[in-house]
């Protein structure tokens, strides 16, 4: 028998989590633009998933948690966790039109899902 599926108990239980690299030393706004690619593209991808879910997310206000890490290594460990979960995230990768070379990755964004899902894979990581 498979193990059932976690459901929401309300609209709060479910949140969207951003990761962003702090090692490019990426100024505010590029930041904050990495950040929103990272939110959109992951409510695009979660929004082809589950629909409910995300409507939930949505009917709750969009509840997102922007969080760090501080090297390319951190960012690479959450990645590889990430590709054995089941939580939908999507990999940012820069143009290189401005501040970072082509193709580095400089954020992820995850979800929207369940929190408790979410923490298993970023709880101990620090508010950006």
């Amino acid at each position: 028998m498979a193990p059932k599926e976690k459901v929401a108990k309300d609209d709060r239980d479910i949140k969207q989590v951003i990761v962003v690299r702090r090692d490019l030393k990426m100024g505010a706004g590029k930041t904050a633009a990495q950040a929103a690619h990272a939110s959109l593209m992951s409510y695009i991808k979660s929004s082809e998933k589950d629909k409910k879910v995300v409507e939930k997310w949505l009917k709750s206000g969009g509840t997102k948690i922007v969080l760090r890490v501080d090297s390319h290594r951190e960012f690479e460990e959450l990645k590889a966790k990430l590709h054995s979960s089941n939580l939908v995230f999507c990999v940012i990768r820069d143009a290189g039109q401005t501040q970072i070379a082509p193709g580095t990755e400089t954020a992820i964004g995850i979800g929207p899902d369940l929190i408790e899902k979410i923490d298993a894979f970023t709880g101990e990581l620090p508010l950006l």
